[in-house]
């Protein structure tokens, strides 16, 4: 068992509130028009599509993994229906994301971490008009997300198959409206992207960071993250944790129920 993960979440579950513990207007907008929103959309039909036809695909493949590694395989050699299962994102959160990119209407994107891209498919899905790039240090992984998103005909994606912090050193005119991090579930790598990517925020762009509580060292980094003097507001929903560098905001950090 994950301890760290456990008494996380315990203590996420103490401090944690809904919409009615919220006073400011932007946060209680995004809580109540987006995350809480209800309303069923026809593109969820895409994403539960898409993630199905991995969860049936018993196809064996070599995975080149530079993050922090897995809790579950032991070896490189992964069935695409268990990454599906195991390592890819809820169908819950995928459809969270897929909000978030259309409350947003994100047009500029970025993705470290595309896996076998049902994110991917959730944020290109989310608004048709942008366009997303998605980094993934596997090739393997990174040919079956081109031809899955490819089959659904989300062709607002850009995959480049290379290491991140060389792709990222190189960034320097790029401006993005939305970061998704979730390719490296490890502290040092984390702050990392989080330094050499500051250059491209503006005044309205969202970041979301994964797994923000998964291990000790990820939590420190959540925290480090939240007191930087570039983020004005925060938001833990105990998987994620979305920044924000809104100047006409307080300083201040949620922490919200999903």
């Amino acid at each position: 068992m994950n301890w760290h993960l456990f008494t996380s979440y315990f203590k996420f579950l103490k401090n944690s509130t809904n919409q009615h513990g919220v006073h400011s207007p932007f946060i209680y907008d995004l809580v109540t028009k987006c995350f809480y929103n209800t309303e069923k959309k026809s593109d969820y039909q895409i994403l539960k599509k898409y993630k199905t036809e991995l969860l049936s695909n018993k196809k064996t493949i070599s995975v080149t993994d530079f993050g922090a590694g897995s809790k579950v395989f032991k070896s490189n050699k992964r069935s695409i229906h268990l990454i599906a299962k195991n390592a890819g994102i809820s169908s819950k959160r995928a459809k969270l994301l897929y909000r978030l990119t259309e409350y947003f209407q994100f047009e500029k994107s970025l993705e470290l971490g595309t896996s076998l891209g049902i994110a991917t498919a959730a944020i290109a899905a989310g608004n048709k008009k942008g366009h997303l790039i998605s980094l993934e240090g596997c090739p393997e992984t990174a040919k079956i997300a081109k031809q899955q998103l490819s089959k659904f005909h989300l062709k607002n994606i850009a995959i480049e198959v290379t290491e991140f912090t060389k792709y990222l050193q190189n960034l320097e005119n790029s401006k993005f409206d939305f970061i998704y991090f979730d390719g490296n579930h490890q502290k040092e790598p984390t702050l990392k992207y989080f330094e050499l990517l500051l250059k491209t925020t503006h005044n309205d762009t969202v970041w979301i960071f994964d797994d923000i509580h998964w291990s000790k060292e990820m939590s420190e980094a959540w925290n480090l993250i939240q007191k930087h003097p570039n983020v004005t507001v925060t938001i833990d929903t105990f998987f994620w944790g979305l920044v924000f560098f809104r100047k006409e905001q307080r300083k201040e950090n949620f922490t919200i129920r999903l």
